[in-house]
Protein backbone atom coordinates (compact mmCIF):
# COMPACT_ATOMS: atom_id res chain seq x y z
CA UNK A 1 0.00 0.00 0.00
CA UNK A 2 1.32 3.44 -0.90
CA UNK A 3 1.88 5.96 1.85
CA UNK A 4 -0.82 8.15 0.31
CA UNK A 5 -3.36 5.33 0.49
CA UNK A 6 -2.22 4.44 4.01
CA UNK A 7 -2.68 8.02 5.23
CA UNK A 8 -6.06 8.29 3.50
CA UNK A 9 -7.23 5.11 5.21
CA UNK A 10 -6.09 6.45 8.59
CA UNK A 11 -8.13 9.58 8.01
CA UNK A 12 -11.13 7.55 6.88
CA UNK A 13 -10.95 5.44 10.04
CA UNK A 14 -10.90 8.61 12.14
CA UNK A 15 -13.85 10.05 10.23
CA UNK A 16 -15.86 6.84 10.66
CA UNK A 17 -15.21 6.73 14.39
CA UNK A 18 -15.88 10.45 14.82
CA UNK A 19 -19.21 10.15 13.02
CA UNK A 20 -20.46 7.18 15.07
CA UNK A 21 -22.35 8.15 18.24
CA UNK A 22 -21.25 5.04 20.15
CA UNK A 23 -17.51 5.61 19.78
CA UNK A 24 -15.37 7.56 22.22
CA UNK A 25 -12.34 7.67 19.97
CA UNK A 26 -9.52 6.06 18.04
CA UNK A 27 -5.85 5.40 18.78
CA UNK A 28 -3.55 4.46 15.90
CA UNK A 29 -0.79 2.11 17.04
CA UNK A 30 2.65 1.01 15.89
CA UNK A 31 3.58 2.03 12.38
CA UNK A 32 0.12 3.50 11.89
CA UNK A 33 0.98 6.14 14.49
CA UNK A 34 2.65 9.44 13.65
CA UNK A 35 5.71 8.80 15.82
CA UNK A 36 6.49 5.46 14.14
CA UNK A 37 5.59 6.43 10.58
CA UNK A 38 9.27 6.35 9.62
CA UNK A 39 9.35 2.56 9.81
CA UNK A 40 6.19 2.15 7.71
CA UNK A 41 6.53 0.17 4.48
CA UNK A 42 4.34 -1.68 1.99
CA UNK A 43 3.76 -4.51 4.50
CA UNK A 44 2.66 -2.30 7.37
CA UNK A 45 -0.80 -2.96 8.76
CA UNK A 46 -3.24 -0.64 10.45
CA UNK A 47 -3.16 -1.47 14.15
CA UNK A 48 -5.53 0.51 16.36
CA UNK A 49 -7.83 0.70 19.35
CA UNK A 50 -11.41 1.60 18.43
CA UNK A 51 -12.74 2.78 21.79
CA UNK A 52 -16.47 2.66 22.35
CA UNK A 53 -18.43 4.65 24.85
CA UNK A 54 -18.82 2.96 28.20
CA UNK A 55 -20.69 -0.32 27.96
CA UNK A 56 -21.23 -0.17 24.20
CA UNK A 57 -18.57 -2.68 23.19
CA UNK A 58 -20.80 -5.75 23.37
CA UNK A 59 -23.44 -4.17 21.15
CA UNK A 60 -20.97 -2.85 18.57
CA UNK A 61 -18.74 -5.88 18.10
CA UNK A 62 -21.13 -7.88 15.87
CA UNK A 63 -21.30 -5.08 13.28
CA UNK A 64 -18.19 -3.81 11.49
CA UNK A 65 -20.02 -1.84 8.82
CA UNK A 66 -18.49 1.37 10.20
CA UNK A 67 -15.07 0.42 8.77
CA UNK A 68 -14.14 2.58 5.75
CA UNK A 69 -14.46 1.13 2.24
CA UNK A 70 -16.51 -1.73 3.68
CA UNK A 71 -17.38 -2.95 0.17
CA UNK A 72 -13.68 -3.70 -0.41
CA UNK A 73 -13.29 -5.87 2.69
CA UNK A 74 -12.94 -9.52 1.70
CA UNK A 75 -12.81 -11.02 5.19
CA UNK A 76 -13.20 -10.23 8.84
CA UNK A 77 -12.39 -12.49 11.76
CA UNK A 78 -12.27 -12.33 15.53
CA UNK A 79 -9.20 -12.86 17.67
CA UNK A 80 -10.50 -13.47 21.17
CA UNK A 81 -13.30 -11.44 22.69
CA UNK A 82 -12.07 -7.95 21.86
CA UNK A 83 -9.72 -8.41 18.90
CA UNK A 84 -10.57 -8.27 15.19
CA UNK A 85 -8.86 -8.45 11.82
CA UNK A 86 -10.09 -7.26 8.45
CA UNK A 87 -8.50 -7.68 5.03
CA UNK A 88 -9.16 -5.49 1.99
CA UNK A 89 -9.16 -6.69 -1.59
CA UNK A 90 -5.67 -5.24 -2.06
CA UNK A 91 -4.36 -7.36 0.82
CA UNK A 92 -4.11 -4.54 3.35
CA UNK A 93 -4.78 -5.67 6.92
CA UNK A 94 -6.50 -4.01 9.84
CA UNK A 95 -5.81 -5.41 13.31
CA UNK A 96 -7.74 -3.78 16.10
CA UNK A 97 -9.40 -4.00 19.46
CA UNK A 98 -13.03 -2.90 19.62
CA UNK A 99 -13.92 -2.22 23.24
CA UNK A 100 -14.60 0.41 25.84
CA UNK A 101 -11.81 1.77 28.01
CA UNK A 102 -12.65 -0.47 30.97
CA UNK A 103 -12.41 -3.59 28.81
CA UNK A 104 -8.92 -2.50 27.72
CA UNK A 105 -7.77 -1.75 31.27
CA UNK A 106 -4.81 -4.14 30.94
CA UNK A 107 -3.88 -3.29 27.35
CA UNK A 108 -0.29 -2.53 26.36
CA UNK A 109 0.72 0.08 23.81
CA UNK A 110 3.98 1.32 22.36
CA UNK A 111 3.99 4.02 19.68
CA UNK A 112 0.51 5.52 19.53
CA UNK A 113 -1.37 8.51 18.15
CA UNK A 114 -4.72 9.61 19.53
CA UNK A 115 -6.63 10.32 16.33
CA UNK A 116 -10.07 10.87 17.86
CA UNK A 117 -11.02 11.54 21.47
CA UNK A 118 -14.03 12.60 23.50
CA UNK A 119 -14.44 15.52 25.89
CA UNK A 120 -13.19 13.44 28.83
CA UNK A 121 -10.00 12.47 26.93
CA UNK A 122 -10.91 8.83 27.40
CA UNK A 123 -8.58 7.64 24.65
CA UNK A 124 -5.62 9.79 25.67
CA UNK A 125 -5.84 8.51 29.24
CA UNK A 126 -6.17 4.91 28.07
CA UNK A 127 -3.14 5.23 25.78
CA UNK A 128 -1.06 6.85 28.53
CA UNK A 129 -1.85 4.02 30.96
CA UNK A 130 -1.23 1.39 28.28
CA UNK A 131 2.17 2.86 27.49
CA UNK A 132 3.07 3.02 31.18
CA UNK A 133 2.21 -0.67 31.55
CA UNK A 134 4.25 -1.56 28.46
CA UNK A 135 7.26 0.35 29.79
CA UNK A 136 6.95 -1.30 33.20
CA UNK A 137 6.76 -4.75 31.61
CA UNK A 138 9.66 -4.05 29.25
CA UNK A 139 12.33 -6.08 30.99
CA UNK A 140 14.12 -9.38 30.72
CA UNK A 141 15.18 -12.09 33.14
CA UNK A 142 17.81 -13.90 31.05
CA UNK A 143 18.50 -16.56 33.71
CA UNK A 144 14.86 -17.58 33.86
CA UNK A 145 14.45 -17.27 30.09
CA UNK A 146 17.48 -19.55 29.55
CA UNK A 147 15.90 -22.17 31.79
CA UNK A 148 12.72 -21.94 29.75
CA UNK A 149 14.67 -22.43 26.50
CA UNK A 150 16.01 -25.69 27.91
CA UNK A 151 12.56 -26.83 29.02
CA UNK A 152 10.95 -26.07 25.64
CA UNK A 153 13.74 -27.86 23.76
CA UNK A 154 13.54 -30.90 26.02
CA UNK A 155 9.77 -31.19 25.69
CA UNK A 156 9.84 -30.45 21.98
CA UNK A 157 12.43 -33.08 21.12
CA UNK A 158 10.64 -35.61 23.32
CA UNK A 159 7.41 -35.06 21.46
CA UNK A 160 9.22 -35.22 18.13
CA UNK A 161 10.63 -38.61 19.04
CA UNK A 162 7.15 -39.69 20.09
CA UNK A 163 5.90 -38.79 16.63
CA UNK A 164 4.11 -35.53 17.47
CA UNK A 165 5.96 -33.58 14.81
CA UNK A 166 3.64 -30.57 14.55
CA UNK A 167 3.44 -29.97 18.28
CA UNK A 168 7.18 -30.54 18.61
CA UNK A 169 7.83 -27.90 15.97
CA UNK A 170 5.72 -25.44 17.92
CA UNK A 171 7.83 -26.00 21.03
CA UNK A 172 11.17 -25.80 19.25
CA UNK A 173 10.56 -23.25 16.49
CA UNK A 174 8.08 -21.19 18.47
CA UNK A 175 8.40 -21.22 22.24
CA UNK A 176 12.12 -21.99 22.46
CA UNK A 177 12.99 -19.37 19.86
CA UNK A 178 10.92 -16.72 21.62
CA UNK A 179 12.66 -17.41 24.92
CA UNK A 180 16.08 -17.49 23.25
CA UNK A 181 15.41 -14.07 21.74
CA UNK A 182 14.60 -12.82 25.24
CA UNK A 183 17.85 -14.32 26.54
CA UNK A 184 19.90 -12.56 23.87
CA UNK A 185 18.17 -9.25 24.42
CA UNK A 186 18.58 -9.59 28.18
CA UNK A 187 22.29 -10.37 27.98
CA UNK A 188 23.11 -7.78 25.30
CA UNK A 189 20.93 -4.88 26.34
CA UNK A 190 22.79 -2.11 24.50
CA UNK A 191 22.13 -3.35 20.95
CA UNK A 192 19.92 -0.86 19.06
CA UNK A 193 17.43 -0.24 21.87
CA UNK A 194 15.77 2.59 19.95
CA UNK A 195 14.16 0.26 17.40
CA UNK A 196 13.11 -2.45 19.82
CA UNK A 197 9.42 -3.13 20.23
CA UNK A 198 8.63 -2.80 23.92
CA UNK A 199 5.71 -5.24 23.63
CA UNK A 200 7.03 -8.00 21.37
CA UNK A 201 10.76 -8.84 21.71
CA UNK A 202 10.66 -10.74 18.41
CA UNK A 203 9.86 -7.62 16.41
CA UNK A 204 12.85 -6.11 14.58
CA UNK A 205 15.21 -8.62 16.19
CA UNK A 206 17.02 -8.89 12.86
CA UNK A 207 17.89 -5.19 13.01
CA UNK A 208 19.31 -5.46 16.51
CA UNK A 209 21.09 -8.81 16.23
CA UNK A 210 21.58 -9.69 12.54
CA UNK A 211 24.12 -12.45 13.14
CA UNK A 212 22.12 -14.22 15.85
CA UNK A 213 18.89 -13.77 13.91
CA UNK A 214 20.45 -15.35 10.83
CA UNK A 215 21.68 -18.32 12.81
CA UNK A 216 18.29 -18.82 14.43
CA UNK A 217 16.59 -18.60 11.05
CA UNK A 218 18.98 -21.18 9.60
CA UNK A 219 18.36 -23.43 12.60
CA UNK A 220 14.58 -23.43 12.43
CA UNK A 221 14.70 -24.21 8.70
CA UNK A 222 16.05 -27.66 9.61
CA UNK A 223 14.12 -30.71 10.83
CA UNK A 224 12.86 -30.39 14.39
CA UNK A 225 15.61 -32.16 16.31
CA UNK A 226 18.38 -30.64 14.21
CA UNK A 227 16.83 -27.24 14.85
CA UNK A 228 16.68 -27.95 18.56
CA UNK A 229 20.36 -28.91 18.71
CA UNK A 230 21.38 -25.76 16.86
CA UNK A 231 19.33 -23.58 19.22
CA UNK A 232 20.80 -25.44 22.19
CA UNK A 233 24.29 -24.75 20.89
CA UNK A 234 23.55 -21.07 20.38
CA UNK A 235 22.27 -20.81 23.94
CA UNK A 236 25.33 -22.57 25.35
CA UNK A 237 27.66 -20.14 23.56
CA UNK A 238 26.43 -17.56 26.05
CA UNK A 239 27.69 -19.61 29.02
CA UNK A 240 31.25 -18.19 29.29
CA UNK A 241 31.44 -15.16 31.57
CA UNK A 242 27.84 -15.78 32.72
CA UNK A 243 28.00 -17.12 36.28
CA UNK A 244 24.24 -17.65 36.47
CA UNK A 245 23.99 -19.71 33.31
CA UNK A 246 22.03 -22.93 34.08
CA UNK A 247 24.99 -25.19 33.30
CA UNK A 248 23.84 -28.26 35.25
CA UNK A 249 20.43 -28.08 33.61
CA UNK A 250 21.99 -27.78 30.15
CA UNK A 251 24.15 -30.83 30.84
CA UNK A 252 21.11 -32.76 32.06
CA UNK A 253 19.10 -31.90 28.95
CA UNK A 254 21.96 -32.90 26.66
CA UNK A 255 22.39 -36.18 28.53
CA UNK A 256 18.67 -36.98 28.45
CA UNK A 257 18.54 -36.40 24.71
CA UNK A 258 21.78 -38.22 24.02
CA UNK A 259 23.49 -35.15 22.61
CA UNK A 260 27.27 -35.08 22.85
Amino acid sequence: MSDTRFTALSRALAESVRAHPDFAGLALLGSASDEASGRRDEWSDHDFFAITREGRGVALRPDLSWLPDADRIVLTAREGELGFVAVYDDGHVLEFALADAAELAEALAGAATVAVDDEAETVARLVARSRERADAADGFDPENDARLVLVKLLIGVGRYRRGEVLNAGEFVRGWAVRQLVRVIRGRLTTASPSVRDTIDPMRRFELDFPEEAGRIADAVAQPVEDAARELFGLLCELEPEWPDFPSRAADAVAARLGWE
